[in-house]
């Protein structure tokens, strides 16, 4: 599902959680969205006279509303460093997003979309835990915004309202067949443009000097080959990168980016041509020296990546309850880690004891994990080890974590895997255009009157 919310209101920094997770505690559901930013706070929009700019079928659009939400993008893009838009055409957009909010408001109303009271109590613990804050914190915040709690409960309800209004009346009617699936598929790989792939490269260099001798060049090159030896057997290709290579992109385990292929040197392009992703070439010469190539990945442009950089990690979970605080948890957690850290205990044994999670009995051991198969709370703080690391403590939806990574890998994706994902691409286009056709025409049935300021 698609997270389709009008950015109009302070509750728009905010990404809503999905609901009950599956197995584990740790993967989202189908429904769920993606992990909260961090909570900023907006600066002051000045105080001046309101006045209505617009009514919509019978709810009035202020202009107070309007600056707000023009102050807080501006503020956004200036944190980003974004360009400066022109303040009167920001000032019209915002003011055109908001009319399609109450137009939908409208028409929930009308049809009967409710939310309860209990949802936004779980969107607003959510939001707290994301951001790895308590509800009481959370209320905190918002009053520095600006805000007493009810109406931001009411702006967390609408955005809601709103996504629940689009489940029901746009993504229902997407669908992508398989023929749509084999066509675009087909189209993809039938094009001969260079410009249309995309390789990521990852080398190991033994630079030659300009003045090497005959000696010098072969005992470099015999450097060269034995690195190929050993990336071809298996070794970490970015170890081998910080032991031997001598190129300026050492630190970045040699990776060159994902870049079209007419922007690589044709002599890299032949060494990589008939490799997948994870294949090692063999020694290639230029000017500068032998190059070991690795292929990270390699994708035609429009189409997923085909190949996906998989963790296995383990976790201890515990749940925070009347018994156990969350602060509890953490320092509980936090002595595990000291311990084990120390040599004085053992991950998998203390998981097996403690983690209140469906995988304790195999001492935590999450298996291999694609990308999303996690809450983003989590996903974000693993995907930041390395092998071997054990995080500090964190606090996720369903609790609080200690995570240690033990492998990660790159790794093609099955055939049907390819196909789902092309799948959920052209789903996710269709959506965005079944979306933007179906708002148009709620706009263009509805009752708008545009008010100029008062002289």
């Amino acid at each position: 599902m698609t997270n389709r919310l009008v950015a109009v209101t302070v509750a728009s920094f905010f990404i809503l959680a999905g609901l009950p997770a599956q197995a584990q505690g740790l993967r989202p559901s189908a429904g769920s969205a993606g992990a909260a930013p961090v909570i900023r706070t907006q600066p002051d929009v000045a105080q001046q006279a309101d006045f209505i700019v617009a009514v919509v079928n019978s709810d009035p659009v202020t202009n107070s509303e309007v600056q707000r939400e023009v102050q807080r993008m501006l503020a956004q893009m200036a944190q980003q460093r974004a360009p400066q838009p022109d303040r009167k055409e920001l000032t019209r957009q915002v003011l055109e997003s908001l009319i399609n909010q109450k137009v939908q408001l409208h028409l929930a109303r009308e049809t009967g979309v409710r939310v309860e009271e209990a949802a936004v109590d779980q969107a607003l613990q959510n939001i707290a835990r994301q951001n790895q804050i308590d509800v009481p914190e959370l209320e905190r915040r918002i009053a520095a915004e600006g805000l007493v709690l009810s109406q931001f409960r009411t702006q967390l309800r609408e955005q809601l309202i709103l996504t629940r209004l689009r489940e029901r009346e746009v993504e229902p009617k997407v669908k992508i067949t398989d023929l749509e699936v084999d066509q675009y598929l087909q189209e993809q790989q039938s094009s001969n443009d260079p410009a249309a792939t995309e390789i990521n490269l990852a080398q190991i260099l033994v630079a030659v000097p300009d003045a090497a001798s005959v000696e010098q060049v072969a005992a470099l090159q015999a450097k060269a080959q034995g690195a190929q030896a050993r990336a071809a057997a298996g070794e970490d290709f970015a170890l081998l990168v910080r032991e031997l290579s001598e190129a300026s992109d050492r630190a970045n385990g040699g990776q060159l980016g994902l870049r079209t292929a007419n922007r690589y040197p044709p002599l890299f392009l032949d060494a990589t041509q008939a490799l997948a992703a994870g294949g090692i070439s063999a020694v290639v010469r230029s000017g500068a020296g032998f190059h070991v190539l690795k292929v990270i990945e390699k994708k035609r442009s429009g189409m997923p990546a085909m190949t996906v950089t998989q963790s296995r990690a383990r976790h201890i979970l515990l749940r925070v309850s009347p018994q156990l605080s969350e602060r509890a948890a953490r320092e509980k957690l936090a002595d595990f880690r000291k311990r084990i850290l120390a040599g004085q205990a053992d991950f998998a044994a203390l998981a097996r004891d403690n983690s209140q999670d469906g995988s304790a009995p195999q001492g935590g051991d999450l298996g291999w994990a694609n990308p999303g198969m996690f809450v983003p709370e989590f996903e974000d703080v693993m995907n930041r080890l390395a092998p071997g690391q054990i995080s500090e403590p964190l606090v996720s939806r369903f609790g609080v974590h200690l995570i240690q990574l033990t492998e990660r890998r790159n790794t093609a994706l099955s055939p049907r895997e390819q196909r789902e994902l092309v799948r959920s691409m052209l789903r996710e286009k269709k959506l965005d255009e079944a979306y933007a056709t179906w708002a148009q025409d709620l706009r263009g049935r509805a009752y708008v009157e545009l008010r100029d300021p008062p002289q």
